[in-house]
């Protein structure tokens, strides 16, 4: 009579342990720590500010001020052109930075033409240097 009342205890058991180990928790509760739409938003939102940040940057150094400056200083403009995109995004968002304020320093008068040639032959040399050492 002891073996009728283990038989059944035994089968439930059996069948619980197959349950839990044929589908495991994480099949189970398939939620993510990062909503995918929200992910691809901010995916989409910072390539934007890139492409926002890059067009600024080669729009800074397409400029007549910025052209008169490298020829001065024997740069090729294309060159620049072309280094630029292959910046990170921090050291981009950094030279769109130094951009803004060299241009708002020049309209306001702070600047002359001499400091605009200096700084335009630094900021290139910087753009250079960190695309050959990549």
């Amino acid at each position: 009579m002891d073996f009728r009342l283990r038989q059944p205890s035994r089968v439930l058991v059996s069948c619980a342990l197959i349950t839990l180990f044929t589908f495991p928790a994480s099949l189970q509760a398939q939620t993510h720590v990062v909503n995918p739409a929200d992910l691809h938003k901010e995916l989409v939102n910072a390539t934007q500010m890139r492409q926002n940040t890059l067009e600024k940057a080669k729009q800074f150094f397409s400029s007549d001020m910025a052209q008169k400056a490298l020829k001065t200083a024997r740069i090729d403009p294309a060159q620049v052109k072309a280094a630029i995109s292959t910046l990170s995004d921090a050291e981009l968002a950094q030279l769109a930075a130094r951009t803004d304020k060299l241009q708002n320093d020049f309209a306001a008068g702070q600047l002359s033409n001499r400091d605009l040639l200096i700084i335009l032959v630094g900021l290139t040399a910087l753009i250079l240097i960190i695309v050959a050492v990549r």
